[in-house]
């Protein structure tokens, strides 16, 4: 099937208030189909709440590593963190999301595509997580340099790459109309203060469109369900601020230079 006009949600993260409006937000901008690639779960609390939303409104979704690592029982999330401190909240966020994630859904899980193809006008779409070759890899606006986005386009037959993963979104197009996409994420804030998430809206018209849409939520309400479910406070004040306050070593110099810490 070919497409005009598709949403791509990044990394849900157990954020189902986010999810929700997203879902109708897209829908009211004439999103033919809607597309998730793949952490549902993490960060966020009541994971079983995303489940249902995402198979009730026909989400087309692909697993991330955290779906790999819920479905087949992994004793972490296989997020790529190489720092003993994002460790220690990456295992704290992995811990409550499985014992919290119903049996049903982890076999639902289990299968889910790894990867999603789409036509969308005369675009060739590859839809991956991390990058087309690694679930966890970390695919940065300013440590990808253009040739490596070619070889994925030429090896995987695509005209766009889409991915997520580093929680950031960015978009670059080559000189033959070749893209590397960033979908960003729903679950949590893009370190810059500000306390919406975004997802991407794409549009062949027929030149490839790519749209980030904020989506602004009750993050008040989530702060509170975090705080009811205990999560780490480290967490909470990301919700509220905006202020990535975990996962910061991972960035790299550009993206990490942008934000508080």
């Amino acid at each position: 099937m070919t497409y005009q006009r598709i949403a791509v949600f990044g990394g849900i993260y157990n954020n189902y208030l986010a999810l929700e409006v997203a879902i109708d937000d897209a829908q009211n901008r004439g999103a033919e189909a809607l597309f998730c690639l793949g952490d549902l779960g993490g960060f966020g609390p009541y994971p079983d709440r995303v489940y249902p939303l995402l198979q009730t409104h026909g989400i087309q979704v692909m697993r991330g590593n955290y779906d790999v690592s819920l479905a087949e029982g992994e004793a972490d999330c296989g997020c790529g963190y190489t720092d003993p401190r994002d460790n220690f909240f990456a295992e704290m966020s992995y811990k409550y999301t499985f014992e919290n994630t119903a049996e049903c859904y982890k076999q639902w899980l289990a299968t889910l595509p790894d990867t999603l193809r789409v036509q969308l006008g005369r675009y060739r779409l590859h839809m991956c997580h991390g990058s087309p070759r690694q679930v966890n890899e970390f695919l940065w606006e300013s440590t990808t340099p253009d040739c490596l986005i070619d070889k994925f386009c030429q090896d995987y037959e695509a005209d766009a790459i889409l991915c997520t993963h580093t929680g950031i979104k960015w978009h670059r197009q080559l000189p033959n109309d070749r893209h590397c996409i960033n979908a960003g994420v729903l679950g949590r804030p893009e370190n810059d203060g500000e306390t919406h998430v975004w997802y991407t809206l794409l549009t062949a018209e027929p030149d490839l469109q790519v749209e980030f849409i904020p989506v602004r939520y009750d993050y008040q309400r989530l702060a509170q369900d975090m705080r009811d479910e205990g999560l780490p406070e480290e967490f909470v004040d990301t919700v509220l601020t905006g202020w990535w306050t975990t996962c910061l070593e991972v960035l790299p110099g550009k993206e990490r230079a942008r934000g508080r810490w």
